[in-house]
């Protein structure tokens, strides 16, 4: 099995661009020198055998480089999210077994006076001169991959699933490699392409459909620290990329800034990624003139939709390859979907259920420490992907949400228990429910239905105050929408039904706030504000995402 440790040491004194910044270009010789100190820095650093290095970066030179240096020492790379906040950061880095943390500057104020399970000694700042000291007599060694099993970890990858705390995803050397040499040989990337990468790296999509390929393919790597709408064709431009990955809105982003004629005079040819809506793909290839690709697929590996030109429009692709929509209770297939004459689901109740994968079970490499995670992802012979979905009568898979105890937003994943433990720290709040609703562009926005203590009354302007104060909220958590009402409705066992409130959303008798900018105050939602609402769907061919529940 090939490994990116070797992919990593062939010819490693090839002088075409590696990395490229703002400031800095790495040619291949040098980038993978700088991977070799990395690994004969951690092959010191933990004499006694495997190794987890969290990394807490920007999407800065670093990043890369103690990628390369971990697949050529053999060593685990933990991707930490900087969105994460307090506790649910320090329980990250702990539940990984990271015993070497690399972060920054503006990085390392998150995890002072956290308990990491960190040595301090082991906690290295780029930023600082004792990192520089550290690294010097490493100076020049040698690029030599060490014995790697090519089935052991190199990568835990957080997503998250219907539990409170996100799950460690575990990616092998061999399975990024061989999802890199796909993805190189498909788009045909090789020297003199240069892959655009904004995603941050600590995610699936970066790694993928990012850094896998450059690896693989020998390319370029043009990195900006965060994606930027407004600097993306100037970047294209300057960097004279040719390949773009994505996940989530970004495409809609770049859509909305103003438009030029001359647009489409750019080197890019291919723009892939997953979750861009329907029209924005059309409308992005159109207006940058390259083909934009964009699948369904998860971060365990275990189901992958193909698109097809001919496909329904709002549909992930074809049900083929042991893809299918069973019930989760029976493990029976779901009848097939019923639409109306304007393309509305009849029969969301027996048609919607979990997209499944008969092949997926051979390519899940589990979650670290998690058999219990492990167990609802591998059943009846198959992959579970969590994900609701469902297929019509000729095979077409649509999405239909995730499960109602997380979220993904802007293309982040999270769990709505923190941010319900965050909202009921708050001294009025008796009882809070956090689910998902749809996003009129794609993915989710979250909403929280609030149940007060006796004689409290609701101020909106103070809550959201009391949320920018909470140190340990996500940058993605806060609720767009806020539903206050007398009980929430429960099963017989007094299990929240999530179902209920995400399908009565915004449009409840109970009073409901909203912010109608991001960041902006919470107002009540008015009957205008709903149609307004509504028609954001319409205009992006998202009406299904509101019907299906």
């Amino acid at each position: 099995m090939t490994t990116i440790a070797e992919l990593l040491a062939e010819d490693p004194q090839v002088p075409d661009p590696a990395l490229i910044t703002e400031d800095d270009t790495f040619p291949w010789d040098l980038y993978t020198q700088r991977c070799a100190e990395r690994a004969s820095l951690l092959t010191e650093l933990c004499a006694d055998g495997p190794f987890h290095v969290g990394v807490l970066l920007d999407n800065v030179p670093e990043f890369p480089m103690w990628l390369g240096g971990a697949a050529l020492a053999g060593a685990t790379v933990v991707g930490i999210n900087p969105t994460r906040r307090g506790d649910e950061l320090a329980r990250d880095i702990r539940h990984t077994d990271c015993q070497l943390l690399v972060t920054e500057a503006q990085h390392r104020p998150l995890i002072d006076g956290l308990d990491t399970g960190v040595p301090p000694e082991r906690v290295l700042d780029i930023d600082r001169d004792e990192y520089r000291k550290l690294l010097a007599p490493h100076e020049g060694a040698a690029i030599t991959p060490a014995d790697v099993d090519p089935k052991a970890p190199f990568l835990l990858l957080f997503t998250s699933g219907t539990s409170g705390a996100p799950k460690a995803v575990i990616v092998s050397q061999s399975r990024l490699a061989v999802a890199g040499q796909k993805l190189a040989e498909g788009f045909e990337l090789g020297g003199g392409d240069v892959i655009y990468e904004v995603m941050p790296l600590y995610h699936s999509n970066a790694l993928f459909a990012g850094w896998s390929p450059f690896v693989a393919g020998r390319t370029a790597m043009a990195l900006r620290r965060r994606f930027s709408a407004s600097g993306f064709l100037p970047d294209v431009r300057k960097f004279r990329a040719t390949y773009f990955n994505y996940v989530g809105k970004p495409l809609a982003y770049i859509l909305a800034t103003p438009e030029q004629p001359d647009d489409a005079d750019n080197p890019l040819r291919w723009a892939f990624g997953n979750e861009a809506a329907e029209r924005d793909i059309h409308r992005f290839g159109q207006r940058f003139g390259c083909i934009v690709v964009d699948n369904y697929g998860s971060t365990e590996g275990g189901a992958v939709v193909l698109r097809y030109p001919d496909q329904p429009p709002g549909s992930l692709g074809k049900a083929e390859g042991g893809i299918s929509v069973r019930d989760s209770d029976t493990g029976k297939e779901c009848p097939p979907a019923r639409f109306d004459h304007d393309g509305r689901l009849l029969n969301p109740e027996e048609a919607i259920g979990e997209l499944v994968s008969e092949s997926g079970a051979a390519t899940f490499e589990g979650y670290w420490k998690n058999e219990e995670a492990d167990r609802e992802r591998l059943r009846d012979n198959a992959f579970w992907t969590g994900d609701l979905a469902y297929a019509d009568e000729d095979g077409w898979v649509y999405f239909a949400g995730r499960g109602f105890d997380w979220l993904r937003v802007d293309g982040e994943n999270f769990a709505a228990a923190p941010v319900e433990r965050i909202l009921a720290r708050h001294p009025d709040v008796a009882q809070a429910a956090v689910y998902a609703v749809p996003d009129a562009d794609v993915g989710d926005q979250v909403m929280a239905a609030l149940v007060l203590e006796p004689h409290a009354s609701f101020d909106p302007d103070e809550l959201a105050r009391f949320l920018e104060d909470q140190t340990d909220l996500g940058t993605k958590w806060a609720p767009r929408y806020l539903r206050v009402m007398p009980e929430l409705p429960a099963t017989p066992t007094n299990k929240v039904l999530k179902r209920v409130l995400r399908a009565e959303r915004w449009e409840a008798d109970d009073p409901v706030w909203w912010r109608p900018e991001r960041h902006g105050p919470y107002a009540p939602i008015t009957d205008a504000d709903r149609s307004t609402i509504r028609q954001q769907f319409a205009d992006n061919a998202r009406l299904d995402a509101l019907e299906a529940v």
